[in-house]
Order: structure tokens, then sequence, then C-alpha cells
């Protein structure tokens, strides 16, 4: 079974006939063996195939089989939009609101807060980190192997540890949660797939897709649900979130960092 999973896409389109040819063996052998790997069936393990296939694709292959298709730079900018409104859909419809607001207090009520997340999901760690600033949380970010490794051996069971990571999951990432969960911190994962490591070892999870229509990725999704999860940091503290703001407003309104005609 090795050639199937590591290249997934010859094979998440052909029958089990057709699979079981190219592999050299028969139907039978087949089905029995995927049912020892732990699937209910056939169909199970195309649907794991697919999924595979997604996580697997760099963004080189993503863009060559669009200019296969004859997809234009027009189209390629409607498809791009399609794929970040049926992200925003598809969240809209799963995301538990009680969740989000009972990790929210989770947040407040946490001694420390620390953001795992590199590489891919960098720009979504600034930004949640940003946002949790705006309404009080002040988190730690790590994203250096080494940062990460000393910084989750010293978390005990009163910090919350959110880590980041998207398809195959960063390795440094995984293993800072695995680490924070072990020495007893409370462990969030934001990932595109429950099958992603992160999703498994976390205490809880959310789920934001990521695939994007002709490179790998759309974060739309993802900021959106950063931004859910502000939305309730902001509200479950909503008297201390408006003391913040108030002490900030004169500067956001007449800061230096505005652009002034005249200055």
């Amino acid at each position: 079974m090795r050639p199937v999973f590591e290249s997934p896409r010859d094979y998440v389109l052909l029958s089990v006939r057709a699979t079981a040819q190219k592999l050299g063996t028969d139907s039978a052998f087949l089905l029995r063996t995927v049912k020892q790997l732990g699937f209910d069936g056939y169909a199970e393990f195309k649907t794991c195939l697919h999924e595979r296939a997604l996580v697997d694709a760099t963004s080189f292959e993503r863009l060559r089989a669009t200019s296969a298709e004859g997809q234009s730079a027009h189209e390629s900018v409607h498809a791009a939009l399609r794929k970040s409104q049926e992200h925003l859909a598809e969240l809209k419809t799963s995301l538990d609101a009680k969740q989000v607001i009972a990790l929210a207090r989770k947040l407040h009520g946490a001694r420390m807060v620390y953001l795992l997340g590199a590489d891919l999901a960098a720009p979504v760690v600034d930004y949640l980190r940003y946002q949790m600033v705006m309404v009080g949380l002040a988190p730690i970010v790590l994203s250096g192997h080494g940062e990460t490794l000393h910084s989750m051996r010293s978390v005990t069971d009163k910090d919350v540890v959110l880590a980041v990571t998207f398809r195959r999951g960063l390795r440094i990432t995984v293993n800072g949660l695995r680490d924070a969960r072990n020495h007893g911190a409370y462990t969030v994962a934001i990932t595109d797939r429950s099958s992603n490591a992160i999703a498994q070892l976390a205490h809880e999870h959310f789920l934001a897709e990521i695939e994007g229509a002709a490179l790998r990725s759309s974060f739309v999704a993802a900021f959106a649900l950063v931004d859910a999860l502000i939305s309730a940091c902001a509200n479950v503290k909503r008297v201390r979130t408006l003391k913040l703001l108030s002490e900030g407003e004169e500067e956001q309104l007449y800061g230096y960092r505005w652009y002034e005609p005249n200055s």
C-alpha cells in the first residue's frame, strides 16, 4: 500500500479493480488489506486518499492543474472568490458559538496565553495576537524551535496554549502542543482538518478550510474564525474592554500615526 499513500493523486480516482491491477494484486486482497488498515470499506479509504491528496498538493501542482484545464486569469479571479465564499459559508454552518464563548472565558481566566504557529500559519497568529492585545489579553507568540521547546516546559494547568497549523502540520507546532498538554496546559488547535495531528492532540479544536482555488491557500475562513473569537473575548468582559478602548480612543482619533495633509 506504500505507493498509494506516497502518491494518492495517482489512485484517488481509480476503482478498486483498477487500483488492484495497478498494484499487481486482486480486488479481494486489496479490500481485505483496506479493512485491516482500519477502514470500513473502499469508499472510506478513497475519502482518506482524497483528503491526503489535497493536503500533500504543492502550489506548483495546483497552478499546473488549472493551467492544464485552460483556466484564464479572469476565470481564476472569480474561482478564488467562490472558494472564499464557500469557506465562509462552511464556517458559519459548522462553528459552535457556545464553544467560542467558552474559550474566550478560558482565555481571560488563564495565567498565561501562548500562541504557537509559524510559516503558513504566521499571518493568522500575528493577527490573533494583535487583536488579543486590543481586548486586554497579552499572549506570548512562539514560532522558533528553541523558544517553543523551552517555553512549553514551564507551562502549568493555569495556562492556555493555542496552536495554529494547517495541512500536514509543522513539526515544531505539533510537538509544542504535545509538550504543553503533557505539562498540564489547556490546549486549543486551529487547523483545517480534524485528522490533523494538533486536532487529535488538543483538548478542543476549531476547523477553518484553507484550500485555495489556484494556489494552495485561502485564509478567509481562518481570519473570520479569529474575528469571531476576538468578538467573544471583547463581549464576555465588555466593561473591561470598553474601559481599555476608551483609554486608547483619543490616540485612535488623533494619534501621530495618522497622516495629516498639513503636517
